[in-house]
């Protein structure tokens, strides 16, 4: 049996403790035996390690194998070009991952620092972390709760345990135990470690510690929660390891062909120097056709999404979660403060007679009874705005303050204008309040309270100014209006008043009755208003959202009816009845269920497996603690500004403004990131593939070498990064948001990527065989040179025509993506260099190599890439066709 389900002596007995608290000998053997009361250190992999690890990827094997080549053959500043990129990438990994610890030390570091506890019979203050099950502890007003226990003895004592539960309101604590299962968050009769005291004093014995906390639970979900790749590096990772083999074997192949062919060869040469050569043209070849910078490009892309991302409110912790964002296919968030403005608000209220709403701007035209509620309301009521402007106090109370301010009567003035002459506070067993003020000449106690309280207690009804006699009748308005609001999942408050006698100045319980029943007020923490069309637009973009939260359900449920978020056929779920479904019952159901309330931590991160399960990339929101874990397991983890350190340490992207709306829109910057990213990489590829053409072409074939080794290496330094860079610039591509989320087991040349590198590495392939051709008929100097010119100028203007894979250049906006234009020109500035005197040496670019000859190698350049664009056209009225 659980700790709140027996009463106070029985969880004294099973701890083996007693109200005078423990023996010094009897901490000692506990001590001994559960150990010391914080949460413990997982082993971690040590950073030389995972650095090594990096290194394991076959693309990185392949070019550290040609950096060594390139070292033996002299070629020391290439290589170490090459090496100085392996090692930033790696670097970043590692930084990347020991940030993802940072959880686990966060929660260490909420644990209390002190205890006040009863030792050997004496009260002493001794530090937490020296606790042990069946201590006696003393909890007072800002008291951190040092471990998990069960209430002795509570003097109106309330806990903030929204860390846990994700509910900012304090939970008022009692002795009673509680016969039925009890998610968490209504286990009242119990406390847990790191919650606070906001209220009131109280005893609790102490039933765990430690790992056996409802915070150490989470501790080790945190660390046994898998932190997930994303889509993009799922896929880099799989097509790195094909691709690196791939150009292993390409390079070896070239080698072998050519190394035949100069030992069988007629041609009398230095063997060992063609051989050199030819393994120098290998390795080129390898450096040629991987992308070495392609980790540095999708870095420095993620970065400007990451940009983008913090205009949308979303501050981006790990660079990766940019591409996963705009992925995501479920959105799991939480309700209050995200979907909600996390501040309770009055909707509505009800006055007997002929009241009218909303009520008048001058409240000097305020009828009795409408004076009356808004008198009661404010001045039976302890919250106050600071100077700063910020509510102070319960979040009900500060809505009564607001009411009254927001139709125009100043809940200060009222009270100044009627001060508090006695008070007897709120207690969980009257469930009322009362104040006493001079009002008009009358000394009046104002109550508040429950209302089915407060109508037992009531004798009288306030109609248009008139104290009627309560009957059933005049009480029936009373009760359907408070059907209709509770129905509605509002809170509902009734108020009352009666006179005192002038000559009493104290107030006891038996002066709340035969009150003067004035109205009802309906309250709610109300949704964001631009939350309606952000779900509109997630649904759009065919995301689903679910609504998890520690509220009750039938206010999660209202609230998501209102928004727009369930949909017909959909079901809400209790953390109870998700207990009592298998994982099979879940899975069939899941898609329908919108709605979970009064979860706990485990239900969450069982919520996030099984959209997992399903194949779904999940963005999961929270602030807490509690919600720590299912942000690591989730696909991508959306902490709130507002929230605590350990769930922003466990997440992957902050919500500044801890607004719903926000994630829809970053999802969009997402979506365009990763488009902008494959139009990156389609652009490495297709230039890459047309360089492997006219290599294999010439090897074939038995033609001279259309490259030379520094010639392909300059190539690589001009077209694989800023025009790959500038193309992650490009903005959003039409109806980005109408589209439905991509699947995550979709391949990265999916969509029509593969065909659009084909076409265009097969154009660039057949423009430079043919530009070399035209050489060779001079001389193969000539033909290099042609070659050369031609690859590097239809490489670079290729940029033009991977900026989409559906619009042309001119479509899209010619001048719309400014870095585009920039890096072409300097790619045409750069080219110059080669041929200005006294480098055409360096280059192999003949002297007779003339502007004739030119025109005709960025003709052919040219050609290749209005080819391009005109197939995009081609293709675009086919598929409309169908």
């Amino acid at each position: 049996m659980n700790y709140y389900q027996q009463s106070k002596e029985e969880v004294l007995k099973s701890v083996q403790s007693s109200q005078d608290g423990l023996t010094n000998e009897e901490v000692s053997t506990r001590l001994e035996r559960d150990g010391y009361n914080e949460i413990k250190d997982k082993e971690k992999v040590p950073t030389w390690k995972l650095f090594l690890e990096t290194f394991k990827d076959p693309m990185v094997i392949v070019l550290l194998i040609a950096a060594g080549v390139q070292v033996i053959l002299g070629e020391i500043v290439e290589s170490l070009i090459i090496l100085l990129v392996l090692v930033l990438n790696s670097i970043i990994s590692v930084v990347q991952t020991k940030k993802a610890e940072g959880s686990l030390e966060a929660l260490r570091n909420m644990s209390a620092p002190e205890a006040k506890v009863i030792r050997d019979g004496i009260k002493k203050t001794i530090p937490a972390r020296e606790l042990v099950q069946g201590d006696i502890v003393f909890l007072e007003a800002g008291d951190y709760v040092p471990a998990d226990g069960r209430i002795l003895t509570s003097a109106s004592l309330k806990v903030n345990e929204g860390m846990l539960t994700g509910e900012s309101e304090a939970v008022e604590k009692h002795t009673d135990s509680i016969t039925e299962e009890a998610p968490l968050g209504d286990r009242k009769n119990m406390v847990f470690s790191s919650s606070l005291v906001v209220y009131g004093h109280g005893q609790m014995v102490v039933t765990g510690t430690a790992e056996k906390t409802e915070i150490g639970k989470i501790a080790d979900m945190l660390a046994t929660a898998e932190a997930k790749q994303t889509p993009l590096q799922r896929k880099l990772d799989a097509f790195s390891k094909r691709l690196g083999i791939a150009i292993l074997f390409l390079s070896i192949f070239i080698f072998a062909l050519q190394a035949v062919r100069i030992w069988l060869g007629d041609d009398v040469v230095d063997t060992g120097t063609a051989l050199l050569n030819a393994l120098m043209f290998a390795v080129a070849v390898a450096v040629a056709a991987i992308p070495e910078a392609l980790s540095a490009i999708v870095t420095i892309v993620l970065s400007v999404g990451t940009n983008k991302m913090a205009k949308q409110h979303a501050i981006i912790r790990k660079l990766p979660a940019v591409e996963t964002l705009g992925s995501a296919s479920v959105i799991a968030t939480d309700k209050t403060g995200t979907l909600t403005k996390n501040k309770m608000t009055v909707t509505d209220f009800f006055i007997p007679g002929t009241s009218v709403k909303p009520l008048k701007e001058n409240p000097d035209e305020w009828n009795d009874s409408e004076r009356m509620l808004v008198n009661v309301a404010a001045l039976c009521n302890d919250s106050y705005i600071n100077d700063d402007g910020k509510e102070v106090g319960d979040p009900t109370e500060a809505a009564l303050i607001q009411f009254a301010n927001k139709n125009n009567q100043d809940y200060d003035e009222l009270r100044r204008t009627y001060p508090r002459l006695a008070e007897m506070p709120f207690d969980s067993d009257r469930k009322l309040m009362s104040t006493v003020h001079t009002i008009n000449g009358r000394k009046l106690i104002l109550t508040k309270g429950g209302p089915d309280v407060m109508f037992g207690r009531a004798s009288y009804v306030l109609i248009d100014g008139k104290e009627v006699p309560l009957t059933d009748e005049t009480l029936k308005p009373f009760i359907q209006v408070n059907e209709d609001f509770s129905n509605q999942a509002l809170r509902v408050l009734a108020y009352g008043y009666r006179e005192l006698a002038d000559g009493k100045a104290d107030i006891d319980e038996s002066d709340e009755n035969n009150l003067v029943l004035v109205g009802l007020t309906a309250m709610i923490d109300p949704p964001r208003d631009e939350v309606y069309e952000a779900i509109r637009n997630a649904k759009s973009a065919g995301i689903k959202t679910v609504m998890i939260t520690g509220d009750h359900k039938t206010t999660a449920r209202a609230i998501g009816r209102d928004i727009g978020l369930m949909d017909d056929g959909d079901i809400a779920l209790s953390g109870q009845e998700l207990d009592a479904m298998s994982d099979e019952e879940l899975d069939k159901k899941l898609e329908h269920i919108s709605v979970y309330a009064r979860v706990s931590p485990e239900n969450k991160i069982r919520i996030v497996r099984a959209w997992q399960r399903k194949n779904h990339v999940t963005a999961m929101t929270g602030d807490g603690v509690n919600d720590a874990p299912a942000l690591k397991q989730a696909d991508i983890g959306v902490a709130m500004g507002s929230g605590t350190d350990v769930a922003k340490d466990a997440s992957s992207m902050i919500l500044t403004d801890d607004n719903f709306a926000s994630i829809v829109k970053a999802v969009g910057v997402g979506r365009t990131v990763y488009e902008n990213i494959k139009k990156a990489i389609s652009y490495l590829f297709a230039g890459n593939l047309g360089a492997i053409i006219a290599i294999l072409y010439a090897v074939i074939f038995n033609l001279p070498n259309p490259f030379t080794a520094i010639q392909l290496l300059f190539i690589n330094l001009v077209n694989d990064s800023l025009p790959a860079i500038a193309l992650g610039m490009e903005k959003p591509e039409p109806n980005v948001m109408k589209k439905k989320p991509r699947n995550p087991n979709e391949g990265l040349f999916a969509g029509g990527t593969l065909q659009a590198v084909a076409v265009r590495g097969i154009l660039i392939g057949t423009a430079v065989i043919t530009s070399f051709y035209i050489g060779l008929s001079h001389s193969n100097e000539m033909g290099v040179a042609m070659a050369f010119t031609t690859l590097i100028l239809s490489r670079t203007l290729q940029t033009f025509a991977a900026r989409s894979n559906t619009q042309t250049a001119i479509g899209a906006g010619f001048f719309s993506n400014k870095p585009v234009i920039g890096a072409v020109l300097l790619g045409f500035v750069l080219y110059g260099f080669t041929v200005l005197p006294f480098t055409r040496e360096i280059f192999e670019i003949p002297a007779q190599f003339g502007w004739n000859d030119f025109l005709v190698a960025a003709g052919l350049a040219a050609a290749a890439v209005v080819l391009m664009e005109v197939f995009k056209v081609i293709r675009n009225k086919v598929q409309k066709s169908k």
